[in-house]
């Protein structure tokens, strides 16, 4: 059988395996019953795998072909968000307050399925491969506990030379791929401060120190430093996303806590946004007479694409589905993914699935609860990895 025919007889039990996954959605570093479904699945394809690494127990990492050839890894993420999901489909979550919003239910069985077409032809194959299944995306930087257990560096399988990861996109139409070189998503850093003021009577606020006006005139602030303080060709965004303070209407709290994001595409943007925030909240603190707690919590950094792997997925994808169904993407998301940890140790690229089988109509966003993976963009995953497999070599 051919690469489209075996991709054929294998769709109908990756897409059985996306709506049982889908069923049991887990959050990260908790996806007990997700990783004994996918490991059972390799069981059967008698693929072997490596079942948990230091710090991600549900990891599952497998490798087909021969080892003392180049590697290749391919990674799917496995968890799910704390959402209520809202579809309605036969095979909707039965994990109360739990979904899979993000589609990872279909990246992962994506992967299965490509390990299935792989083992099929792994003698022609000019690398091995390397299949990682990742828990804890969503916050949880599983990532970053996989690189530092060594899945790429060669004490978990071999040493990976490449590493490729896609992403269903409810933007783009099933049947398209997309990508760009160089900064595809942002860095996701979040930040908490606390203003620390003294507490009275609404009625004579000279009494007190008010810190909810002074952390009122913060979130003003930030909202609009950006344009003042980056190069206009730099994107960046801050977004305050919590205010908590007082406890009735009379009375001027002792404190007031805020907590933001701030989005960055390159290291030195993300250095100078910190510092930023940092001075300008300790400013508007001094300014006010409040004390600041100030803690930044460092997020993903941002997911820089290596441009001659970028340019192998766009030649891979043109050339397997035409090119009028690669999408180049113009800009980069603010959006983050903890992929970035894999592509600051090796080359690589993370591209985009389309999902939506009908532009015509808006298709529910990420995270939202009434996202899902479509079906018929699984055999467009599926075809990407296998061909970048088979092309590796020939680059």
């Amino acid at each position: 059988m051919n690469c489209e025919s075996l991709i054929h007889a294998s769709l109908p039990a990756a897409v059985e395996l996306r709506h049982r996954l889908h069923q049991i959605p887990e959050l990260g570093y908790a996806e007990i019953k997700t990783a004994a479904t996918i490991r059972e699945q390799l069981d059967r394809l008698n693929i072997p795998y490596v079942a948990g690494v230091t710090g991600a127990a549900t990891a599952t990492v497998a490798t087909l072909g021969d080892a003392s050839k180049p590697c290749v890894a391919f990674r799917a993420d496995i968890d799910a968000l704390p959402i209520v999901e809202r579809t309605g489909l036969a095979y909707a979550s039965t994990h109360a307050g739990l979904m899979h919003a993000c589609g990872h239910d279909g990246h992962s069985a994506t992967l299965v399925g490509v390990a299935s077409v792989l083992r099929a032809m792994v003698d022609t194959l000019d690398v091995c491969v390397k299949l990682i299944w990742q828990p804890a995306e969503e916050g949880g930087g599983g990532a970053a506990r996989l690189v530092d257990a060594g899945v790429l560096d060669g004490r978990i399988g071999p040493k990976v030379q490449a590493i490729f990861g896609l992403h269903g996109w409810p933007n783009l139409p099933v049947g398209t791929v997309a990508t760009k070189p160089g900064a595809l998503l942002a860095a996701t850093d979040n930040f908490i401060a606390t203003f620390i003021g003294s507490g009275c009577h609404g009625a004579f606020p000279h009494l007190g120190i008010d810190p909810l006006a002074t952390a009122a005139e913060a979130v003003g602030s930030l909202q609009k430093f950006v344009s003042r303080e980056f190069d206009p060709t730099d994107s960046a965004v801050v977004t305050v996303g919590t205010f908590n303070s007082g406890s009735a209407t009379n009375i001027i709290p002792e404190s007031a806590r805020i907590t933001g994001t701030a989005r960055t595409l390159n290291e030195a943007a993300r250095v100078q946004i910190k510092r930023a925030i940092a001075r300008r909240l300790q400013g508007i603190a001094d300014a006010n007479a409040c004390g600041l707690s100030f803690e930044w919590n460092e997020g993903y950094p941002p997911t820089i694409n290596d441009p001659a792997s970028a340019e192998f997925v766009a030649s891979t994808a043109s050339q397997t589905f035409g090119p009028e169904r690669y999408i180049p993407v113009g800009k980069p998301s603010m959006g983050g993914e903890d992929f970035a940890y894999y592509l600051e140790k090796v080359p690589g690229c993370f591209f985009l699935v389309g999902v939506s089988p009908d532009m015509t109509k808006p298709y529910p966003s990420l995270h939202n609860d009434r996202y899902d993976f479509t079906d018929e963009a699984m055999g467009v995953g599926m075809r990407m990895f296998v061909e970048l497999a088979r092309n590796f070599g020939k680059r």
